[in-house]
């Protein structure tokens, strides 16, 4: 059996891209506009063809060609995780930010390219309070592209990603095949950060702690957030617990250091970053720390994009197969 396809769009970094490589896929385009983010991409997957720019400038027959020449219907997966600031928890959600209506970009490629199953990673706060609106509004766009929609909230700790990280992940299967869309059920127990730290080497660091940011993390207890105002700034740290897996990672390198470690008074390393993210010690970023941190923090993790399509090649595209 060849190796079943996919198309990534708003492919940021990769993380998506190296679970489907990991679970056997073979992809056939990456689309971006991020320069860092595009650049990291190409050093990690020089054979897989970038699109570098605005998606909305991207038909669907240059994206056919820029993909080898695959045409409508023949795409195994489309695979994409549109900006989701205007929907986050962990700022002022607006129905209408404008970078909430990317998902129509998604939808149009989707319906042209007409792959058998996409998949569409988002933020939790799509599905709360007044978001909900924008969630029926998406649901019932990728329906009307011809699909059966089903979405849930998976936690990354629980596919082998020793990082709290929910997310609302959508899955649809073309109405032509006769299989209904699901997700993968947990598969692991949540990993310790000591044990995910183990062993790092070459360790990244960003600035080194000022005497503030040195006394507020003294005072924080591992596993806790710790806050100050000074000269009209909001600052605040999470010291992660050595005993379990290391909360959420955002793409903004937050407080007096984002994520701190719990025994030595620094932000966590790039190299635990990855660690925390299931990339690869192997796997290479580069630009400057928060650049570096960015693109982990916005990045879909690895191990829990490689269960989902493990998921969808097993459960879906094979069982279609077998019925065909």
């Amino acid at each position: 059996m060849n190796n079943p396809t996919v198309i990534s769009l708003f492919a940021g970094c990769g993380g998506s891209s190296l679970g489907y490589k990991l679970a056997g896929f073979r992809e056939l385009l990456a689309v971006e506009w991020d320069n860092n983010a595009v650049d990291t991409f190409r050093r990690n997957f020089p054979e897989v063809p970038v699109f570098h720019g605005d998606i909305a400038k991207l038909t669907g027959e240059e994206c056919c060609r820029l993909a080898g020449g695959i045409q409508p219907g023949m795409l195994d997966v489309l695979d994409g995780s549109p900006p989701c600031q205007g929907f986050s928890t962990a700022g002022k959600r607006k129905f209408d930010d404008p970078r909430n209506s990317l998902f129509k970009e998604f939808a149009r490629l989707l319906d042209y390219l007409k792959p058998k199953v996409f998949v569409m990673e988002n933020v939790t706060g799509l599905v709360k309070g007044v978001m909900k609106q924008a969630y029926v509004v998406i649901v019932k766009t990728l329906k009307a592209c011809g699909y059966r929609v089903k979405g849930v909230v998976m936690n990354a700790m629980y596919f082998n990603v020793p990082q709290s990280r929910q997310r609302v992940i959508i899955i649809g299967v073309r109405e032509d095949m006769d299989v209904e869309p699901s997700h993968p059920k947990p598969q692991t127990t949540p990993m310790p950060a000591k044990d995910a730290f183990g062993g790092v080497e070459n360790k990244t660091f960003g600035r080194p702690f000022t005497t503030l940011a040195r006394n507020i993390w003294d005072a924080i207890l591992p596993g806790q957030k710790g806050c100050c105002f000074r000269q009209g700034y909001y600052r605040d740290a999470i010291k992660v617990h050595p005993s379990k897996p290391v909360p959420t990672i955002k793409k903004v390198l937050s407080g007096i250091g984002g994520h701190t470690h719990w025994s030595e008074p620094r932000s966590l390393s790039i190299e635990e970053l990855k660690r925390a993210a299931s990339f690869p010690d192997r796997f290479c970023f580069h630009g400057s720390y928060s650049q570096q941190w960015a693109r982990i923090g916005n990045s879909v993790p690895p191990n829990l994009m490689k269960a989902i399509a493990e998921h969808v090649k097993d459960n879906i595209i094979r069982a279609d197969n077998a019925t065909a």
